[in-house]
């Protein structure tokens, strides 16, 4: 399999599904001062349910995305630090554009912590428009959405 091919998981990627999500997410437990809530998740429910896509052989990259009814909610995106800076991320962002359009779904919707301010950089470079800044369970949130047109 080529590296930059992004496929569903299945249930033998369940333990690099968390692996890539701990390292990419472990940088920020001191920063925002609590463990970031995709490290958190039930991966292998995320998996069985359909909702990770991976990237590379090994996983150096992965998107867990919910689809609702008026859009596609990206959970998380995680891309292993030793994969960071080689388009790994742009990869996985074109992935979840493309599979909204599929299911004919007009928007994206994601957010990003306040304090991982690397993201923030990111998504508008993308598309992404913040649309509100709120505190959810002790998190301070900023909320974007990608209009598809």
């Amino acid at each position: 399999m080529p590296d930059d091919v992004i496929r569903p998981a299945n249930a033998a990627d369940v333990a690099a599904v968390k692996s890539v999500t701990d390292a990419a997410y472990h940088p920020y437990i001191e920063r925002i001062g609590q463990v970031p809530q995709p490290m958190e998740r039930d991966h292998a429910a995320s998996v069985a349910t359909g909702q990770v896509f991976v990237m590379g052989d090994p996983v150096i990259g992965l998107v867990v995305v919910e689809e609702r009814a008026d859009h596609l909610y990206v959970d998380s995106i995680a891309v292993h630090p030793d994969a960071r800076g080689t388009g790994v991320g742009r990869r996985l962002l074109e992935f979840v554009d493309a599979h909204a359009r599929v299911r004919g779904l007009p928007e994206i919707r994601l957010y990003t912590n306040a304090k991982m301010w690397e993201n923030q950089k990111i998504y508008p470079k993308f598309g992404y428009e913040m649309v509100e800044r709120r505190v959810e369970g002790g998190y301070d949130r900023f909320h974007y959405r990608k209009r598809l047109g």
